[in-house]
């Protein structure tokens, strides 16, 4: 009995209370499920979250947080990320643009991009330890690419057994999933049917999704609603989540057209047809002259094929006269920004019409002597605000960046890859409620932790593992702007990733803490 009172006695004493490595104080929680906020202390052990609520004062840590008056969430989920291949060397591995912005997990290689053969980028992540933890994709076009090169073809069963090869050994590498771009060469030269047959190879793996920055956002060819429809037609057949990437309705012909695509998506979840979509909070979107103007025949072959078309007078003309409606559908020469020309970087950040004036020679003139050079990545002012929200309002709707990861002060980057997340707290929740903090939360953890399986992460809750995030509501923004994009965004005061702090008082700490995440570990 004596024992027996001992043990009561050790298990109650307050005197004997936790000692944790971390405890955050008095901050309102938003645990990432989409639930409101609520007083309450968050207690990290290790790797892991082992306490949320409230937590004795006789409590101790090595570190103590007071978060009075600030928001304390789960770390912020990127499920669309140009941060690869840089964030895989030692100088831009800390990844400091995405730990300003709350981001600790993104998913590398979208729009179908990266290395066909994921080892090597797995190995380089895991020799320069990433400042955040990141998940891979396998990108159709990468995979296209290693079969069939650049060639505007369907598949042959051949070919279409060495993708899904290839698509079957990245799964087992740990690649969470498919990522595609059908808008972007060589992808764009598929039919629906290769895209099934590439996510039903995925999808023979536990959890696995498939994401498409679709074959149409305006009015190229088989225009918005029909690209959406090709989602929604491959997640269908191949019975695979289906992902909608940075959804939006792009150039002033189809303003106004969320509407429709929001109606065609709701019918189909409706129908049992798992169907999701990520959004950057900006109405300019990014892309390359290449892509943004050129018809998608020309570009076979890539840039240095198309350059050598170009030098051919008639076949100039040609393209041309097919680069006329691209432009107006970019909502013309004025609405395209230069990134990064490296054949002229004086040009970097000047709009087309500007490039024009100096070299005076008309705005499409002037983009064809660039694209001879190899082109630039640039940015498009071609959305509208209305439909920006519209998208955001949706309970499908996740946040990302689709931002890369420059080296700083370098190129006229999108002001996404410095800002999106604080932007959207800032714009949207705070300044103009177009939706809750709860749900700007919920869709930047909770809900992309849902949808790709990225097991134990984007919750805070007891077990989860501890990225986690306190912010200020008063000071948390963007800074980066279009014609400044080099800036880092403000308000996050303490960013922890996997129970370490990498930002502490808003500044950034020298070690790295971030993981490889690969699906099923």
């Amino acid at each position: 009995m004596v024992g027996l009172a001992l043990a009561l006695l050790a298990s109650t004493s307050p005197a004997l209370a936790q000692d944790y490595d971390v405890l955050i104080r008095g901050g309102t929680v938003y645990d990432g499920s989409g639930a409101p906020g609520r007083s309450a202390d968050v207690a990290i052990q290790g790797d892991r979250i082992v306490a949320v609520g409230t937590i004795p004062a006789t409590a101790t840590a090595k570190t103590t947080v007071d978060a009075r008056g600030k928001i304390v969430a789960p770390g912020f989920i990127d499920p669309h990320s140009h941060a690869a291949p840089n964030i895989q060397t030692p100088e831009l591995a800390p990844a400091l643009p995405m730990l300003y912005q709350g981001i600790t997990t993104l998913f590398a290689n979208p729009d179908g991009g990266g290395p066909a053969d994921l080892a090597p980028q797995i190995a380089d992540l895991r020799t320069n330890t990433p400042g955040v933890n990141v998940a891979l994709m396998i990108g159709h076009n990468a995979v296209r690419a290693a079969v069939m090169g650049n060639v505007d073809r369907h598949a042959s069963p051949e070919e279409q057994a060495k993708m899904e090869g290839l698509v079957t050994a990245a799964m087992k590498l740990g690649a969470f999933g498919l990522s595609d771009g059908p808008f972007y060469i060589p992808a764009k030269y598929s039919n629906t049917a290769e895209i099934v047959g590439l996510a039903k190879a995925a999808s023979a793996f536990p959890h696995a999704f498939y994401e498409s920055h679709i074959r149409d956002e305006g009015n190229y060819d088989i225009g918005v609603v029909a690209a959406v429809e090709e989602v929604i037609t491959v997640a269908r057949e191949a019975k695979i989540p289906g992902v909608v990437t940075h959804i939006k309705v792009l150039g002033p012909q189809v303003w106004g057209k969320s509407a429709e695509v929001i109606a065609h998506i709701d019918k189909a979840r409706a129908a049992g047809v798992q169907v999701w979509a990520d959004q950057y909070p900006y109405t300019a979107s990014g892309s390359s002259l290449m892509a943004s103007l050129v018809p998608g025949w020309a570009q076979e072959g890539g840039a240095d094929a198309l350059a050598k078309r170009l030098e051919d007078p008639a076949m100039r003309a040609r393209i041309r006269a097919e680069m006329v409606p691209n432009l107006a559908r970019r909502a013309g020469p004025h609405a395209i920004q230069i990134r990064a020309y490296k054949a002229d970087p004086s040009l970097d950040g000047k709009r087309l019409d500007e490039v024009g004036a100096i070299m005076q020679l008309e705005p499409l003139d002037a983009a064809i002597e660039m694209l001879k050079k190899g082109g630039a990545p640039t940015v498009s002012f071609n959305m509208s605000d209305k439909d920006v929200e519209a998208f955001m309002r949706q309970g499908w709707t996740m946040t990302s960046t689709d931002g890369g990861l420059p080296p700083f002060g370098k190129t006229a980057e999108h002001p996404r890859a410095y800002g999106a997340f604080p932007r959207k707290l800032r714009n949207y929740v705070l300044d103009k409620p177009v939706i809750p903090m709860a749900q700007a939360i919920h869709a930047a953890t909770g809900l992309p932790a849902k949808v790709f399986d990225v097991v134990d992460r984007g919750a805070l809750r007891k077990g989860a593992f501890a990225d986690v995030i306190v912010f200020d509501p008063k000071t948390v923004r963007d800074t980066a702007t279009y014609e400044k994009p080099h800036a880092y965004a403000q308000g996050m005061d303490y960013v922890f990733v996997n129970g370490r702090a990498a930002l502490v008082a808003g500044k950034p700490v020298a070690a790295r803490f971030g993981r490889v995440l690969l699906r099923g570990e």
